[in-house]
C-alpha cells in the first residue's frame, strides 16, 4: 500500500465539456479512494490523460506530453500512467500509443471511464499495460461521483453520442449513437447540486435538441428545460449544444417564457455557403438557418447568440468563404469559435478532393476573425449604460482590486463591487465595452 503522501493524481483535459466533465468523475472517483489532487506532474503517483480527437493539434499534444512522461516513470517505477477519453475510441490509435510509448500503463475508452477504479487496482495488483476499449454501451451509469471544478456552477451531462454524422465530425464514432438520461435523474442531479450551495447548471449533450428520442414516456428538450426550470433554488440554467436542424420552436419559446433559462444560445453554423453545408452533411440552408436567427431574435430580446465555424472545408471556393462572412456580419454574433479545418481519419471529408492550401486557409481564418470581432464589439457597445444582472464568481485574474461574473447573456464583467457578494447575483452598471469584456460598478 502507497503511503498515503503519494496518494495524489494528476489529471489533464483536452476538448469539449464533455471532457471536461468525464474528467471530473475521474477526479471523483480517484477521491473516493483515498487520493487527493495536485496540479505538479511529479507529486503524482496517478496521471491520466484526457484526450480529443476533433482537431490534429489536440492529438499532437498527446503524444507530446506522452514522450515526457517517460522520464518521470524512470524515476517513479510505481507510478501509474493511464490515457482515455475519444483519442482512445480512433482504430488503431491504442496500439500505437501501447507500441511507441510503453510506459503507459492503462487505456480506456469514453464508453467505460466508469471502470477506472477497477482498472487501477488490476495494475496495482501486476497487471501490465491494461487496455480495455469498448465500442459500443447502450446503458449510461448514473449515480458516479463527481469532483467539480466550480462550486457554484456545474456541467450536467443530459444525453450522450450523436447521430449526425457530419462529414468533417468523428464524435459519433467515439462517442456513440445518441442516448438520454432519464429526466428524473438529471432532475436529481440538479437538486443535489442545489444543495450544496450551485447556483447556475448548464444542460450538455452533442445535440440537446436530440434529447429524448426513444425516451418512454415521450419527453422532448423543451418538455425537459420547462421541467428544470421548475425545480426550486435553481438561479440559471444554459445549455449547449444545439444543431440547428433541429432547435424546434418550442425551445424559443421555453427561452423565452422560462425565468431562469438564460437568454443564450449556442448555434453552430460551421459555413454560411450552402454548397459547403451540403458536403458537410449539415441538413440546412443558409436561409435555413438566417430564419432561425431571426425568429430566434424576434422572440428573445437581447439574446446572445454564439456559434462554430470551420474555414477551409475541402473544396471551399472563395466565394463561399465570402458567404461565410456575410453571414457572420448579418448575424452579428456575440462570440464564435473558428476553426482551421482539420483533417480526420475515418471521416468522409479526409477523403474529400480539393483539400484547400495551409496558406488559404490561415488568410481566410484571419479574415474570418477579423469580422467575427467586429460584431462582439459593436454587440458589447449595446450594454454601455445598462444595469444587467451578474453572477459573481471571484476575483477578477487581472485586477484583483475588481471582481468578475457573467450577465444572463454569458458576457464577462469585471467590475468593482463587494467582495462579500460573491456566489450572489447583484445588479451592476456597465461603464465601458471592452471588445470581449466588459466593465461596471455594482449598483
Amino acid at each position: 500500500m502507497e503511503k498515503e503522501r503519494n496518494l495524489r493524481y494528476y489529471i489533464e483535459t483536452w476538448g469539449c465539456q464533455m471532457n471536461e466533465e468525464d474528467s471530473e468523475k475521474l477526479s471523483g472517483m480517484l477521491k473516493n479512494m483515498g487520493y487527493k489532487s495536485t496540479l505538479a506532474r511529479e507529486e503524482a503517483s496517478v496521471i491520466i490523460f484526457n484526450t480529443c480527437c476533433v482537431r490534429e493539434n489536440a492529438e499532437l499534444k498527446v503524444y507530446g506530453n506522452l514522450g515526457a512522461l517517460k522520464k518521470l516513470k524512470e524515476k517513479n517505477s510505481d507510478l501509474v500512467i493511464a490515457v482515455c477519453g475519444c483519442m482512445m475510441q480512433q482504430k488503431g490509435v491504442p496500439e500505437e500509443i501501447m507500441k511507441k510509448y510503453p510506459h503507459v500503463d492503462i487505456i480506456f475508452g469514453t464508453h467505460n471511464a466508469y471502470k477506472f477504479p477497477e482498472y487501477l487496482n488490476r495494475v496495482k495488483q501486476g497487471e501490465t499495460h491494461l487496455r480495455e476499449i469498448e465500442t459500443e454501451h447502450s446503458d449510461i451509469v448514473e449515480g458516479l461521483p463527481i469532483d467539480r471544478k466550480s462550486d457554484l456552477k456545474a456541467f450536467v451531462t443530459i444525453m450522450y453520442g450523436c447521430n449526425n454524422f457530419c462529414t468533417y465530425c468523428v464524435v459519433p464514432y467515439v462517442r456513440g449513437r445518441e442516448r438520454s438520461r432519464k429526466p428524473e435523474d438529471i432532475e436529481n442531479e440538479i437538486k443535489e447540486l442545489i444543495k450544496e450551495g450551485y447556483k447556475e447548471i448548464t444542460l450538455l449533450g452533442q445535440n440537446v435538441n436530440s434529447y429524448g428520442k426513444g425516451l418512454e414516456p415521450s419527453i422532448t428538450f423543451a418538455d425537459l428545460l420547462r421541467r428544470v426550470n421548475e425545480i426550486e433554488g435553481l438561479e440559471r440554467i444554459r445549455f449547449m449544444t444545439s444543431h440547428p436542424k433541429d432547435i424546434s420552436d418550442d425551445v424559443i419559446y421555453a427561452i423565452r417564457d422560462c425565468d431562469k433559462l438564460c437568454e443564450q444560445i449556442h448555434l453552430p453554423v460551421q459555413s454560411g455557403s450552402n454548397s459547403i453545408l451540403k458536403k458537410m452533411n449539415r441538413h440546412y440552408t443558409r436561409e435555413y438557418y438566417l430564419e432561425v436567427i431571426e425568429k430566434i431574435k424576434r422572440e428573445i430580446p437581447d439574446v446572445s447568440i454564439t456559434t462554430d465555424i470551420i474555414v477551409g472545408f475541402p473544396g471551399e471556393t472563395e466565394e463561399d468563404f465570402e458567404d461565410t462572412l456575410s453571414l457572420v456580419k448579418e448575424v452579428q454574433y456575440d462570440s464564435a469559435f473558428t476553426f482551421i479545418y482539420s483533417r480526420r481519419k475515418y471521416t468522409p471529408a479526409d477523403e474529400m478532393e480539393d483539400q484547400i492550401e495551409d496558406e488559404v486557409k490561415h488568410k481566410r481564418f484571419n479574415r474570418l476573425v477579423e469580422a467575427v470581432n467586429e460584431g462582439c464589439a459593436k454587440n458589447n457597445k449595446l450594454y454601455e449604460g445598462k444595469t444587467v444582472e451578474v453572477l459573481v464568481e471571484g476575483e477578477s485574474f487581472k485586477d484583483t482590486t475588481k471582481i468578475t461574473g457573467r450577465t444572463r447573456s454569458g458576457k464577462l464583467v469585471n467590475f468593482t463591487g463587494n467582495k462579500c457578494n460573491i456566489g450572489n447575483l447583484v445588479n451592476v452598471k456597465i461603464t465601458k465595452a471592452n471588445s470581449f469584456s466588459l466593465l461596471g460598478e455594482e449598483v
